[in-house]
Formats: structure tokens, sequence, C-alpha cells
């Protein structure tokens, strides 16, 4: 079971990180390339709910699978990735029922971004709760690469 266990912790953290970095990095770009900041934004706020549930449930999955992958459980190590996990899954949870949730609520009540000025206190209100989001990914992005590189160079 270790082995099995191993790979599938490896896989996980290899959908998570690819997740993050493919939708990041490739998908949200090219939308809102593709369209006006208006529609864009609504295509890409329609995947949000299920971006982050994707998220929750890797990393979840993941937290899971941790004690599988590692053999030797009293390592630095091992107690390194159970505290990124830990933040990973505490992350995730906030992204999934706090963050994402008020987002949503204040982007509904921007009727256009392309029409309502910059410093209009909604537009503030969502570009500051956006940031904080986009933190978060990377945070997530980085707790995952750190995972694999400890389990990559520190598995016993």
């Amino acid at each position: 079971m270790k082995s099995t266990g191993y790979f599938l912790y490896l896989l996980l953290l290899g959908i998570w990180t690819g997740g993050i970095f493919m939708f990041t990095v490739i998908v949200t770009p090219v939308i809102f390339k593709a369209f006006d900041r208006d529609l864009a934004g609504s295509i890409v706020g329609r995947l949000f709910p299920g971006y982050f549930f994707f998220v929750l449930i890797t990393v979840a999955l993941a937290a899971m699978f941790l004690f599988f992958a590692w053999s030797a459980r009293t390592g630095t190590a091992f107690r390194t990735s159970v505290v990124l996990v830990v933040i990973a899954l505490a992350i995730a949870l906030y992204t999934n029922f706090s963050l994402q949730p008020r987002m949503q609520s204040v982007k509904q009540e921007i009727p256009s971004f392309e029409n309502t000025p910059p410093g209009h206190p909604l537009r503030l209100k969502f570009r500051k709760l956006h940031a904080e989001s986009a933190v978060l990914n990377l945070i997530l992005f980085a707790d995952g690469v750190a995972l694999v590189a400890l389990a990559a160079f520190s598995r016993k």
C-alpha cells in the first residue's frame, strides 16, 4: 500500500499544482484576451466555483494520501509536509466557503466592469477580494510545489 499511496499522493499533488497552473496561467488569460472584460469576467466567474471546489478536493485527497506516502512519519520533512497540507486545506476551505461567495456577491452588484469607474466603492471592494484570492492562489500553488519537492527529495 505504501507504493500505491505514494503514487496517488504524487498524482494528486501533480493534479493540484497542474490545475492551478493551467487555470491561472493559461485558461484565464486566454479568456480575457478573447472576450471583452464583462463577458470574460462572466465566464471566469462561472468557472470559479468549480475551480475552487477542484482545488479543495485535490488538497483534501492529497492530505489523506500523505499518511500513506510516508513510511517514516517522524522526520522533519514529514512534519513540514503535514503543516503545508494543513495550511493548504485551511486556505482551500476559506476560499470555497468564504472568499469566493463574497467575491461572487460583490461582482453581481457591479452592472458592468467596463462602464463602472475604477474608483467606484464596489470595484474597489472587488479588487481587494480579487487580490486576496490571487495571493492565496499563488500560496496554494507554491505550497503544492513545496510538497512535491519534499516528497521527491525527502521520502523515507
